[in-house]
This record gives C-alpha cells, sequence and structure tokens, in this order.
C-alpha cells in the first residue's frame, strides 16, 4: 500500500483538477505524461475523490464524445481507464467490425494478452490526436484481467471492437499512443476519412495507400464478431 506521503502528491493533483465543474481538459500528444506510464492503484485516491474522479472521466468521455479514456489523458499519472461504447452504428458496421454495445465501467491497474493469432486492421482514433485516424492491426481476441472500481477481480475474453478498445486505453496507461502500433501510411485525416474511408473495412484503403493487413483479415469474415466480454471462470 502507498504511504500517505506518496499519496499526497497524486490526490492534490486530482482535487485540483476536479474544483472545475464540467469536463477535464483533454491532454494532447506532445505532452510528457501521455509517455511516462502510469502509478498502479493502490489507494493512492481515497474512495469518496476515486468516485468523483471516475464521474470527471466519464463526464469528459461523453463529451468529447469518444468510447474510452485514459487517466494520463487529463494529465493523471495513475492506472486507471475508462470505458462506454452504444454502438450506434450501421448493421454492415456491426458486422465486420464486431461493435457491439458495452456498459460503463471502470479499469483499474488492467492488463491484457493476446488469446489465439487471430489479428483484425481498422481506423482508430484518439482523442489526444485529434483530426488524425490511422489503421491500426491488433489482436482480435484479448484476456484483460485488472480491478474494477471496487477493488473487485476483472478477468475476461474481449473480441472485436471492445477488445480494440480495452487494448487501446490500457495502452495508454504504459506511454503508448495508437499511432505506435499504426501503419503510417493509413494515417487520414477526419476529413479524408469522411470522404473516402467510411467503409467498414479498410480494405479499400490498403489498395489506395500502399499498406499491408493482416493475412487472416478478409473484411470480418475470418474472426469472430459476437463481441461481447466472457467472463473467465
Amino acid at each position: 500500500m502507498a504511504a500517505p506521503r506518496d499519496r499526497a502528491p497524486l490526490a492534490e493533483l486530482v482535487e485540483e483538477l476536479l474544483a472545475t465543474n464540467g469536463p477535464l481538459p483533454i491532454v494532447a500528444a506532445g505532452d510528457p505524461v501521455l509517455r511516462r506510464g502510469t502509478e498502479r492503484f493502490d489507494g493512492q485516491l481515497e474512495p469518496a475523490l476515486l468516485a468523483r474522479f471516475v464521474e470527471a472521466l466519464r463526464v469528459t468521455m461523453h463529451a468529447a464524445p469518444g468510447v474510452g479514456l485514459a487517466a494520463p489523458q487529463v494529465g493523471v499519472p495513475l492506472r486507471i481507464a475508462v470505458i462506454e461504447d452504444p454502438a450506434l452504428v450501421p448493421e454492415e458496421v456491426r458486422l465486420v467490425r464486431g461493435r457491439v454495445p458495452q456498459p460503463f465501467r471502470v479499469l483499474v491497474n488492467p492488463l491484457y494478452e493476446p488469446v489465439g493469432t487471430a489479428r483484425a486492421a481498422f481506423f482508430e482514433g484518439c482523442l489526444s490526436v485529434p483530426g488524425w485516424q490511422a489503421v491500426v492491426a491488433r489482436p482480435a481476441e484479448v484476456r484483460l484481467t485488472g480491478q474494477d472500481e471496487a477493488g473487485r477481480a476483472v478477468d475476461e475474453v474481449f473480441t472485436g471492437w471492445p477488445a480494440r478498445i480495452v487494448q487501446h486505453e490500457t495502452d495508454h496507461l504504459d506511454g503508448m499512443l495508437y499511432l505506435d502500433r499504426a501503419e503510417l501510411r493509413s494515417l487520414s485525416s477526419n476529413q479524408a476519412m469522411a470522404e473516402r474511408w467510411t467503409q467498414p473495412s479498410p480494405q479499400e484503403a490498403a489498395a489506395s495507400l500502399g499498406f499491408p493487413l493482416p493475412q487472416d483479415l478478409s473484411g470480418g469474415s475470418s474472426r469472430r464478431t459476437s463481441a461481447a466480454p466472457h467472463r473467465r471462470r
């Protein structure tokens, strides 16, 4: 357990952030806090302050809007992230990307590992890299371990788009941005995305921009599309 003197700076930082009501400022790429990694959460925030911080992350994520937000993205180097995805997308997108609704949840000290060898590649964006998207090939299925905000153990398998979300947010906690894993030839402005690359699969973009896709990717037909999390027993 962290000693009181170790907790104070982070608690003070969070209290300062929460002093202003409303969404928190989101840190943009280039700020060292996004690259330094995070402290494992070990009681640095008292329960009431943790609850307030989690709610602020939720409000900020909704306002952005986004489907996930990690503590470093608001300048706090703690191993905490939140996710939520209403998945309000066309049926074709849902099927190809394995995108299904995810309820709001808090990830504390999360870690993930691939399940199997299948990989899926899709355009991905980030609230800390506004205005741009790029294709990232990621494991199509991952096992996520950690805790929730009440300290209960989490051990679940995620597939499809939810797997992408938990990988993206956990990477933030390790000082990694999605661009570190991206096919840089795919980097596209939001305007270019709207004009050219709205297809559910990035195959047309790959052919036009000249970047590779995983060999097992074929428009979603070679991987599972049931993307709800499965609790590990």
